[in-house]
């Protein structure tokens, strides 16, 4: 049976951390859906198509990987996509707690569905995407963090000509 993950996160924006886990994603199932998250909530700076735009352009690289917003539940959405896994990424000891009970809760609404958890590499696992944003409204230099793609439209949502 094929298998289908289902990477969602707000993606605001896509770091070099995120890609690593969409990668090894990649290799382990036959297809990979990053599902961007529109959450008016967490009051991202990118708007969803631009977040989705720069998902599709740091993942173009990857043939079984495709880039979806939604606004539904994760665990209907999941069903929506016929997806079999939901994959969530682990920095550090601080996020297990809450993962860990989106998991719970998402078993308890879609108990077909499992959840996996991948880490970054080391080298990447301090990498968040409110750090990028911090560094970037600051003038700092990210490109060593995120595609360039991402830099171009930090450089533009900050230092607009």
């Amino acid at each position: 049976m094929p298998t289908k993950v289902i990477y969602p996160g707000t993606f605001d924006p896509i770091t070099n951390g995120h890609t690593d886990l969409i990668e090894r994603a990649g290799r382990l199932f036959d297809e990979v859906v990053v599902a961007v998250a529109y959450n008016p909530k967490k009051q991202p700076l990118l708007n969803l198509d631009e977040r989705c735009d720069l998902v599709r352009q740091a993942t173009a690289h990857m043939p079984n990987v495709s880039v979806t917003g939604f606004s539904n539940l994760l665990a209907e959405f999941v069903r929506e996509q016929g997806g079999n896994v939901i994959l969530r990424g682990l920095r550090a000891v601080s996020d297990f707690e809450y993962e860990f009970q989106l998991a719970d809760m998402n078993r308890r609404l879609a108990p077909e569905v499992e959840s996996i958890f991948l880490t970054p590499a080391n080298h990447l696992s301090y990498i968040s995407s409110t750090l990028i944003r911090e560094i970037a409204s600051l003038g700092g230099d990210v490109s060593e963090f995120v595609d360039p793609a991402v830099v171009a439209a930090l450089t533009a949502k900050f230092n607009p000509a």
